[in-house]
């Protein structure tokens, strides 16, 4: 596993990260947020999915992915990766039409974080699933390996959004969420670059 992960990084990630200017479509449309440290020390990412259009370059959302990923597990350093950090997701749905369905894009992160960024995903919240995407949620799951299934939660009620809230925390969840934090586009974010998947 690890010999095909390093292939994999050498051959998508030459440089050790992928800077901003590799993957400007995906920048453009401020649909990524990074918020800080959860109550249990997990950096929150928050997806804003009526923000994304189904790329015309799989190449660039590929190496997007990653981006966010790399940059998402460094913004939880403290002086040196130890390797197991893990984050929290949040897929936001609210708002969203079918011109922002996706499912290649949700199969192809879900596939990254399973397959390179293994025990990585602490959990993954989505939020305001509308009735259309249940069929398409259906077909994304399918692809996916029963622990990182387990680790999904949507939200369907009050009860698990407070819970939700509690969980990660008031302190990093933007006020729309329930929280008090400002939304922080993540290229607003300073990290140090990973370097070839590691900090020095």
């Amino acid at each position: 596993m690890f010999v095909q992960w390093q292939k994999w990084r050498e051959t998508m990630v030459p440089n050790g990260f992928i800077s901003d200017s590799e993957v400007p479509d995906e920048l453009e449309t401020r649909k990524i947020f990074l918020q800080g440290l959860s109550k249990d020390k997990y950096p929150v990412m928050i997806v804003k999915a009526s923000r994304h259009f189904p790329s015309k370059d799989q190449i660039q959302f590929k190496k997007f992915v990653i981006h966010l990923l790399d940059k998402t597990i460094a913004s939880a350093f403290k002086g040196r990766e130890v390797g197991n950090e893990k984050l929290i997701g949040v897929l936001d749905l609210q708002n969203i039409s079918y011109k922002n369905v996706d499912p290649r894009s949700l199969i192809t992160g879900f596939q990254f974080i399973q397959a390179y960024y293994p025990e990585r995903l602490a959990k993954c919240y989505i939020l305001h699933m509308p009735w259309f995407f249940v069929s398409v949620w259906k077909l994304v799951s399918g692809f996916l390996d029963k622990s990182t299934q387990e680790k999904i939660v949507i939200i369907n009620n009050e009860n698990e959004r407070k819970e939700f809230i509690s969980d990660v925390s008031e302190e990093v969840l933007p006020e729309e969420y329930g929280g008090r934090a400002k939304l922080v586009a993540i290229q607003d974010v300073e990290v140090r670059p990973l370097e070839n998947g590691k900090t020095n």
